[in-house]
């Protein structure tokens, strides 16, 4: 019988079935992709492809306490799953004792309501080429005017469907689809010498307009059409929305309660405990993610397919709810497993696959553009890109700028300068920012392939670190 003749949840209950250990937790993901790729104002491919991966998690409890086994494997058909589940136990029974080992999870409730939710049972939820119904023609429409403005658009959109089925051997039976789309769009001028980036998150591809996109982005290419040099220094720079998300999504993923108690973070104390209590933001701005909110949902339970840091797949299937991990500028939460909660005191908050910064004014990037550079120069980015950690400490992050930094005077753009490095820590910037936007969704550039799901606002910081010059495009 072939992986596609057998549905998810039936290899899930089968792999139930077959384990032999003390505890067992089967995941499998159904995976559909499509997408669309030009250049040069053509289109050049486009595709479908569809997948299933199954983990299976083996624990086995012992003298010295829990071990647990983790395998994975892509494409499983019945007659290979048996010899999946016995790899994951033998790898249980070869290991230590598991540092996160606590009780499986029971009584978490499904996506309709209870431990068995009914949807369990039914076909994983698919995307094809017909997602892109309505964009592509509007995609060819901005091809013709790019056309005709002498600009040449590259770019890419990918819509992507996982159906998530994780079953326990406590009784869990949930199940989540979880649809992700994005498109990065970039214009160049023929000669190759100018360059600019526009990029959505999207749901279902029926909220961008790439139209619209192409007419940003030939705004930009115009600002570009006058190039001036600046040295490397502090400069008063206005940070767009993708720019912050790529910023805090990093300081979210290295927000580890755990490691925040043991010292070894931003988020510890001087002198022993966390930060939790201290102010991070000037503003009285609010970090949150919320697994309901509209346009960003995402799974209302823990997927581990393995453990790591505060992560840990003893947590499979513990339900999720709206957490705040900055509120009104303070800090309020660290991402902390059971295993970390348990060691450090800290309440249970893993982490949620969205990332939401509100609590700024209602202003428009193009507004607050017109309120910089009347006391000297200032800086509107484009996005952020290679970034790197420096010092964990502190959180120092390196990066460079790409695809247009703009001078602005006297509250209105009057060129191109070169690109540049920058040095700083999302919380200092966090601390130093002056003012902060509308929220609005966007897609983190650095990030985008591992995390889609945010809403931010643009930010004023009066003195962004750009440390040396890049000749980067």
């Amino acid at each position: 019988m072939s992986a596609r003749t057998t549905t998810p949840h039936e290899i899930v209950e089968r792999a139930l079935e077959l384990s032999r250990a003390d505890g067992c937790v089967v995941i499998a993901d159904e995976q559909s992709t499509a997408n669309l790729r030009w250049a040069g104002n053509s289109l050049t491919t486009n595709g479908v492809t569809r997948g299933r991966t199954l983990t299976v998690i083996a624990t086995v409890d012992g003298r010295e306490g829990t071990a647990s086994g983790v395998v994975s494997r892509s494409a499983v058909t019945l007659d290979e799953l048996e010899p999946l589940v016995r790899a994951a136990e033998a790898a249980a029974r070869g290991a230590g004792p598991a540092e996160d080992a606590q009780p499986l999870v029971t009584g978490a409730k499904g996506t309709t309501g209870s431990p068995g939710a009914p949807d369990f049972a039914e076909a994983p939820a698919e995307t094809s080429s017909a997602v892109f119904a309505d964009f592509a023609p509007a995609l060819g429409e901005a091809f013709a005017r790019a056309r005709a403005g002498g600009r040449e658009l590259y770019g890419f959109a990918q819509h992507e469907l996982v159906s998530s089925y994780l079953g326990t051997s406590t009784g869990l039976r949930l199940r989540h689809d979880q649809p992700s789309g994005t498109l990065e769009l970039n214009a160049k001028s023929p000669d190759r010498t100018r360059s600019a980036w526009a990029g959505r998150a999207t749901r279902d591809f029926k909220d961008v307009d790439p139209g619209a996109l192409d007419a940003e982005l030939a705004v930009r290419l115009g600002w570009a059409e006058r190039r001036l040099e600046l040295p490397a220094g502090r400069y008063e720079t206005l940070l767009p929305p993708t720019a912050v998300a790529d910023l805090l999504v990093y300081q979210l993923w290295s927000a580890s309660g755990r490691d925040a108690a043991e010292g070894r973070t931003v988020f510890s104390k001087p002198g022993g405990g966390t930060r939790i209590g201290e102010r991070l933001s000037g503003p009285p701005l609010t970090l949150r993610s919320d697994p309901d909110e509209p346009g960003l949902e995402s799974a209302p339970f823990v997927i581990a397919h393995s453990s790591g840091g505060d992560q840990s797949v003893f947590d499979n299937g513990l339900p999720l709810t709206a957490t705040e991990w900055i509120r009104e500028g303070e800090l309020t939460r660290l991402t902390t497993s059971r295993h970390g909660a348990d060691l450090t005191g800290l309440p249970v908050a893993p982490a949620i696959d969205n990332l939401i910064l509100d609590g700024g004014e209602d202003r428009s990037l193009e507004e607050m553009v017109a309120a910089t550079g009347h006391h000297g120069p200032g800086l509107l980015l484009t996005c952020l890109w290679y970034i790197r950690e420096v010092d964990p400490a502190t959180l120092l992050l390196t990066g460079l700028t790409r695809d247009g930094v703009y001078l602005v005077e006297n509250g209105e753009v009057v060129g191109e300068v070169n690109n540049f490095r920058f040095n700083e820590s999302p919380v200092d910037v966090l601390g130093r920012a002056t003012e902060a936007g509308r929220t609005e969704r966007t897609l983190p550039r650095e990030w985008g392939d591992w995390f889609t799901r945010a809403a931010m606002p643009p930010l004023r910081v009066p003195d962004f670190n750009m440390s040396s010059v890049s000749q980067g495009v």
